[in-house]
């Protein structure tokens, strides 16, 4: 069950913003603040994290909430297409250019664009962009008239911009003009505390909606265990990650009255999935733990052996989720080593 302080924006598509932790409740009330202003915005996060519902969230609440919102990923064009689909082009400004066509900047005239993964732009568009925020006017390739726009800005990455200037990839002038103010998105590992903090709120949620898109009478809830492991994963892919996580969970759980207690992290895993290959001319390098103890103190030599021996094996454990052929196959050892060094350490039980 959500908690009564948990914060919930429902977007217009499927997609909704969810947490109560003070790092997340921080970053939706700087975007509030801002969201009034016609300043450019940079939005600065991980992948998962919400950056375009928080760009979302600026448009939503701002003046411009009735005016087109126009979203284009700088990423997902090659860099010969991505100046004629910000500013457009007229019929003939270059090969297969049969038609004027306006840019995503006029398509936004009124309201908001957002430049998602806007550290890939290159150093030519970089520089039309400024003269743009600068003068409020585009010119489309191929023409020399210039055509007024007003466009709010909204950029975001999750790179780092400020170093990207300093070796020279992104423009150090731009970026002045684009960090008016800077919204930096805390990764989910950061939204935790000891009652699992929006992990658990987000886990609840997208499992309760997951059992009801499967018809399930009521919805039972995770185990401790499970929620536990939940809370001390790192999450690499945020909220993304978490939602496939919690869903397919709820997906795979056959016992729709018992809270569900399998938690699956990696898809892929599976004793029978494929080996990676190997770099050509190389060989391929084992996964094996190689931690070189401190024993300027050592005054007994079995312990700390054997309290070496033992946080190999735990870490080795924790890295492939507990697998224990993946592990045994890590660490160059027969399933039947592993096991009795497992209860040789008092680790089998666990």
């Amino acid at each position: 069950m959500l908690g009564k302080n948990c914060y919930i924006l429902a977007m217009e598509r499927e997609a909704q913003f969810i947490g109560q932790s003070s790092a997340f409740l921080d970053a939706v009330e700087r975007a509030s603040r801002a969201a009034a202003l016609r300043r450019p915005i940079l939005v600065i996060g991980e992948r998962g994290t919400g950056k375009e519902l928080i760009a979302e969230r600026l448009h939503r609440l701002s003046p411009r909430w009735d005016q087109p919102m126009i979203t284009l990923n700088c990423a997902a064009l090659p860099e010969t297409l991505i100046e004629a689909e910000l500013f457009g082009h007229e019929a003939g400004a270059f090969t297969g250019a049969t038609r004027a066509r306006m840019g995503r900047f006029e398509e936004a005239d009124g309201g908001t664009l957002f430049l998602d993964e806007l550290a890939t732009l290159s150093m030519g568009a970089q520089e039309r962009l400024l003269r743009v925020i600068e003068y409020g006017e585009v010119n489309r390739i191929g023409s020399s008239r210039a055509i007024r726009v007003d466009v709010r800005i909204v950029a975001a990455t999750n790179e780092d911009l400020p170093a990207l200037t300093t070796c020279g990839r992104f423009r150090p002038d731009l970026l002045d003009r684009l960090s008016f103010e800077v919204i930096t998105l805390p990764p989910l590992r950061a939204r935790v505390d000891e009652n699992g903090g929006d992990v658990a709120v987000l886990a609840e949620y997208f499992g309760r909606r997951m059992a009801s898109e499967l018809g399930w009478d009521r919805w039972p809830g995770f185990a401790p265990a499970a929620m536990a492991a939940l809370a001390a994963y790192g999450w690499p892919g945020n909220v993304r990650e978490l939602r496939n996580v919690t869903e397919r969970a709820v997906y795979r759980w056959a016992n729709h009255a018992a809270p569900v207690a399998d938690i699956t992290f990696d898809p892929f895993d599976s004793p029978w999935k494929p080996e990676a290959a190997s770099a050509p001319g190389s060989a391929a390098a084992p996964d094996r733990v190689h931690a070189v103890p401190d024993h300027a103190d050592v005054t007994d030599l079995r312990g700390a052996v054997d309290a070496h021996e033992r946080a190999i094996l735990e870490a080795a454990l924790a890295r492939h989720r507990f697998n224990q052929r993946h592990t045994a196959r890590a660490l160059g050892l027969s399933y039947d080593q592993l096991r009795h060094c497992m209860k040789k350490h008092a680790l089998a039980e666990r």
